[in-house]
């Protein structure tokens, strides 16, 4: 096999720890009919990444390749392609769950999942973006109708996908609301938080009482918690697809909307969040990067689940 049908990635043969992960050459893909192969300049971590590792997941049985955020240059197109050409730079989210491999130095995957990458962002900064915000996006303005005046609590604020989930609040008009650590807070105050909860001191579900919408991504008693502060009418959106009937039940008692949501590839919604960046009401914080070759590190830095903002993983 010649170099160039070859690439580098981050393949894991086995589930277990980061140390299940190798980084190998495997065979460099091409793009087929509406797809684009894309030359990765950097892809983010996400906690979805070393759950799957560790089969806490939903994709099947490995060898795959992990990582679903991206941003890079697009190397060729397939047949049909008309929106990109090659050297344009894009960014976005593969199809989740099953799109999954974008921790490699190449990805061919449906044009559809693109758009162009902002101006004003890095390479890195794209790559921190499309997960997180997608999520955030649809967790609050389609699911939620999160309207101008609502009172948002928002879980893990200071976090990947809570930092992207208050600016988008913020955007939209809302008062925020924001659980995190007491060293955490000069944080989301600066991201616009109105009211930052510290969860190890404060009981948030008595602070946030009277809320229109609850963003939660800790799950467990927390969501339960979460229903309980709503007010009549109001919604909760978990990132958590699957857990214990209570939360429902809760729900339907004290007459309040419970969603569980996983995040999907949308266009539509990307260009919503590429507009918030070019007017400057949306920036990534990226916490740390470290290059493809080191990522076993950056799954342990993840998982102990302190980092402020996003893990990006750099591919050269």
């Amino acid at each position: 096999m010649s170099a160039n049908a070859t690439m580098r990635a981050a393949v894991q043969s086995s589930f277990g720890g980061p140390e299940v992960l190798e980084v190998v050459d495997v065979p460099r893909p091409e793009p087929r009919p509406n797809e684009i192969l894309v030359r990765v300049r950097a892809a983010s971590l996400n906690p979805t990444d070393w759950k799957h590792r560790s089969a806490e997941g939903f994709i099947g049985d490995p060898p795959f390749v992990l990582g679903w955020d991206l941003s890079g240059v697009v190397e060729a197109v397939g047949i049909g392609v008309a929106r990109f050409r090659p050297g344009d730079e894009v960014f976005g989210m593969l199809s989740y769950p099953f799109g999954h491999g974008s921790h490699a130095e190449y990805v061919a995957a449906p044009a559809r999942v693109f758009v162009k990458k902002p101006a004003p962002l890095s390479h890195v900064e794209a790559a921190a973006l499309p997960l997180v915000a997608l999520t955030a996006w649809q967790a609050l303005i389609d699911y939620a109708d999160l309207q101008p005046g609502h009172r948002v609590l928002i879980h893990a604020a200071a976090g990947g996908v809570g930092h992207v989930a208050v600016q988008i609040a913020k955007a939209r008009g809302a008062f925020v609301l924001g659980t995190a650590s007491a060293a955490k807070h000069d944080f989301l105050r600066g991201l616009g938080v109105d009211e930052a909860i510290d969860y190890r001191a404060q009981d948030f579900a008595e602070v946030a009482r009277g809320a229109d919408v609850v963003f939660d991504t800790v799950g467990g008693d927390t969501s339960i918690r979460s229903v309980q502060t709503l007010r009549p009418g109001g919604t909760v959106v978990s990132t958590l697809p699957m857990g214990s009937d209570d939360f429902d039940r809760e729900a339907e008692r004290l007459g309040v909307r419970a969603v569980r949501m996983l995040v999907d590839s949308s266009r539509a919604d990307l260009g919503s969040i590429v507009a918030l960046v070019e007017t400057g009401r949306l920036r990534p914080a990226v916490a740390e990067t470290f290059p493809l070759e080191r990522i076993a590190e950056a799954h342990r830095l993840g998982e102990t689940g302190r980092t402020t903002g996003k893990i990006v993983i750099t591919v050269e």
